[in-house]
């Protein structure tokens, strides 16, 4: 097997849950438009089901998702694309409780990779926040005052709870 196959025995058992998964699949007549009109930019934790915590279905809403739920060049660029041309109205930006981005400070999570790993990361920008409540209004301002968004679009900011599943909305 060359480096460029794809690695079928790692993927067998999602492979096997696909399959069964297209014997009822029922998304096909849907569009690539929020049918709800909202983007939600989260966090990418395993807990956090961001259209069933607003109620939704498939199609209802554009889903961004990176570690911290944080708002990155690549998230106003997406973000752009979501308000003018796949329905996006209001957008919601929704970090969580006991997030490990909230946990520890940049330094910490770089000196933690290079001694349990072996790997330098400073590289890179992690976007920790010890401080949850003022990244999350810096984030929001930071989309309110993207020069190439939507006018018309509403932006917020909530945290969500991972113990209750509650959202509670931050004046940014």
């Amino acid at each position: 097997m060359n480096n460029n196959s794809f690695p079928h025995d790692a993927f067998s058992k999602e492979l096997a849950a696909n399959d069964e998964y297209i014997k009822s699949f029922k998304y096909s007549g849907l569009t690539g438009v929020a049918q709800k009109g909202l983007a939600i930019v989260t966090c990418m934790d395993s807990r956090i089901n961001p259209l069933s915590i607003m109620g939704m279905k498939s199609g209802d809403a554009k889903i961004l998702r990176n570690a911290g739920a944080r708002v990155t060049e690549d998230v106003l660029r997406t973000l752009v694309l979501a308000t003018y041309l796949l329905g996006v109205k209001k957008i919601l930006v929704m970090p969580h409780t006991n997030c490990r981005m909230a946990s520890a400070e940049e330094a910490d999570i770089h000196e933690h990779i290079q001694k349990e790993f072996g790997v330098d990361t400073r590289s890179l920008e992690f976007r920790t926040a010890k401080d949850q409540e003022k990244a999350l209004a810096m984030d929001v301002s930071r989309i309110r005052a993207f020069p190439f968004l939507n006018k018309d679009v509403v932006v917020g900011g909530a945290i969500y709870d991972v113990t209750t599943g509650k959202i509670t909305p931050v004046e940014c």
